[in-house]
C-alpha cells in the first residue's frame, strides 16, 4: 500500500480505457518488455526532482519557516511548531472507534509475530585456533518514519513503519504526517490515535518532502520563541510510503541517511489464466486504483476471454465504487492495462521485467508459479490473498518498493532499521599463520605498509 497524491483528481473519464499492450508472437528481450509494460510517464519524475530540490533546499536554510510556509501553501494550515501535544495523542486514542482500535490491534499483533520473526541472529566463526570472525547486528540510534495523507488515512502505515523498528531495538522513533486543516491542523486523528497505541510519543504534523527533508537534516531549536520551541534531531534512516514527491526526496537525501526503497505512488499487477475469476481480478485492480489518480494496475495474462470479462467487471464495479472517478482516472492512465503474453513462461517474464510491488498470482497450480517470480515487492498467492490482506492484516509489511525498484530493493523489514557490524578478534599466534599471506598480499597491492604493521608485532627474536 503506497500513497495517495495530494493534487485534484481530475474529471472523470467518459469510459475506462483500460489500455491493451500485446506482446504475443513477440520474442522480447527484458529490456524489451520492461520498455512495453504500462508505466507512468516518463516527464514525471524529472518535474517532481526539480521541485523537492527547492524544498530541501529551503528546509536547510530556513528550517521552521520554511515548514511554516509550506504547510501553509500545501495543506492550507498555519503552525506555530509542528510537534503534536501528548494530550492530542491521548485524546485521539481515547476517542477511537473501538471496531477500529480492535483491528489496529490486530494487525498490530499479527505484524509484531512476523517482524520479531525476522531479526537477524548474530553469529561467530572460528577460522583457526584464536581468529574469530563475527557479525552482530546492531539497531540505529534514531529513526524517522512517514506516513501519508491526501485523499485516504492510513493508520495501517503507522503500524507498518513502527512495528519493525520497534522489533529491531530502535531507541528513538519519530513519526511525521501531513497536518490537516479539518482537524486544528495536526494529522488525522486516526493516525494520532495508532502512533499513541504503539506508545509513539514524538509526532509532526508534517507533510511530503519537507518532512523528509526534516528528518534526513534536522531542523535546529526556533529562536523565535527565545529557543523554546524544540528543535527536530536528524535521523539515521528515513521510511515509509509516499507520493512521487515523497519517493523523490527519499532518493535525494539517501546517502545523508539510510531508507527503506522509493515506495511511491501504488501499483498492484495480477498474472492470471483462463482459470481466474474475472470478478476477483477486477474487484483487485480497484482496490489499488482507488488509492489515488496515478496508482498503477496491471493485468498480465495469456486469456483474451479472461481479458475481456475483466473489462466488462471493471466498468461494472467501478461505477458502484465510492471513489469512482478516481478508479476510472487510474485504471484510464498510461501506467495502467492489460499484457497479452503467448503462455506463463511469457508471463512470468512479464512479470519479473514490470517487478511489481504487489504481485498477485491467479492461476492454476498459483503456489509454484509464485516461487518461480523472482521480482516483486511482496507476492499474493491464489484466490484468497488479497492485496488488500496485506494492506491490513496479513502480519507481511505493505511498505514495499514501486516503479520497477522491486528488482533490487526489499519492502521495509526489521533489517531495514539495523545494521551488520563485523568484529575481529586474532589472537597472537592465530595472526602468525597468516602473517606470511598478508605480507605477500600488500607486496602485490604496492601497499608494503600494510605488511610492516603486522611485522612490527613479531620483532626479530621474540
Amino acid at each position: 500500500m503506497t500513497l495517495t497524491s495530494d493534487s485534484p483528481v481530475s474529471p472523470v473519464p467518459a469510459a475506462i480505457n483500460f489500455r491493451t499492450v500485446d506482446v504475443r508472437g513477440q520474442r522480447l528481450s527484458l529490456a524489451g518488455l520492461r520498455a512495453a509494460v504500462p508505466r507512468a510517464q516518463s516527464g514525471t519524475r524529472a518535474d517532481a526532482e526539480e521541485k523537492v530540490l527547492d524544498i530541501i533546499s529551503a528546509i536547510r536554510t530556513r528550517g521552521f519557516d520554511a515548514l511554516r510556509e509550506l504547510a501553509l501553501t500545501f495543506d492550507g494550515v498555519e503552525q506555530t511548531h509542528p510537534r503534536v501535544p501528548a494530550e492530542a495523542l491521548r485524546a485521539a486514542l481515547a476517542d477511537l472507534d473501538p471496531a477500529v482500535r480492535a483491528a489496529l490491534e490486530e494487525s498490530i499483533r499479527r505484524a509484531r509475530s512476523f517482524a520479531d520473526a525476522q531479526r537477524p541472529a548474530d553469529i561467530d566463526v572460528e577460522l583457526g585456533e584464536g581468529a574469530v570472525v563475527s557479525q552482530n547486528w546492531v539497531p540505529v540510534a534514531r529513526v524517522g518514519l512517514y506516513v501519508p495523507g491526501g485523499l485516504a488515512v492510513y493508520p495501517s502505515s503507522v503500524i507498518m513503519n513502527v512495528v519493525p523498528a520497534l522489533a529491531a531495538g530502535v531507541g528513538s522513533i519519530a513519526l511525521a504526517s501531513p497536518p490537516q486543516k479539518d482537524f486544528g491542523g495536526l494529522p488525522h486523528p486516526t493516525i494520532l490515535a495508532a502512533a499513541c497505541l504503539l506508545g509513539i510519543e514524538e509526532v509532526y504534523a508534517i507533510g511530503g518532502a519537507q518532512a523528509i527533508a526534516a528528518f534526513a537534516y534536522g531542523i535546529p531549536a526556533d529562536a523565535s520563541d527565545g529557543g523554546n520551541l524544540p528543535g527536530i534531531d536528524p535521523v539515521d534512516v528515513v521510511t515509509g510510503p509516499g507520493n512521487i514527491f515523497v519517493a523523490t526526496a527519499k532518493r535525494l537525501v539517501k546517502g545523508v541517511v539510510g531508507i527503506d526503497s522509493e515506495a511511491g505512488t501504488t501499483e498492484i499487477a495480477i498474472l492470471a489464466d483462463a482459470t481466474a475469476h474475472p470478478g476477483l481480478v477486477a474487484a483487485d485492480l480497484i482496490s489499488q486504483a482507488e488509492h489515488d489518480p496515478k496508482a498503477a494496475s496491471v493485468l498480465i495474462t495469456d486469456s483474451e476471454s479472461l481479458a475481456a470479462a475483466v473489462r466488462v467487471e471493471l466498468d461494472r464495479q467501478a461505477a458502484a465504487t465510492k471513489h469512482s472517478r478516481r478508479v476510472r482516472e487510474a485504471l484510464s492512465g498510461p501506467q495502467s492495462g492489460v499484457v497479452l503474453v503467448d503462455g506463463l513462461e511469457q508471463g512470468i517474464a512479464a512479470c519479473d521485467a514490470y517487478a511489481a510491488e504487489h504481485l498477485e498470482i491467479m492461476t492454476a497450480d498459483a503456489p509454484a508459479v509464485a516461487a518461480r517470480i523472482r521480482n516483486a515487492g511482496a507476492i499474493f498467492v491464489g484466490d484468497y490473498s488479497p492485496v488488500s490482506l496485506g494492506d491490513y492484516c496479513a502480519g507481511s509489511n505493505h511498505v514495499l518498493p514501486t516503479s520497477g525498484t522491486a528488482a533490487f530493493s526489499s519492502g521495509l523489514n526489521v533489517a531495514t532499521f539495523m545494521r551488520a557490524i563485523q568484529v575481529v578478534n586474532y589472537t597472537r599466534s592465530a595472526l602468525e599463520q597468516v602473517r606470511g599471506h598478508i605480507v605477500s598480499l600488500s607486496g602485490a597491492e604496492d601497499l608494503p605498509a600494510h605488511g610492516q604493521a603486522v611485522t612490527a608485532r613479531f620483532p626479530a627474536g621474540s
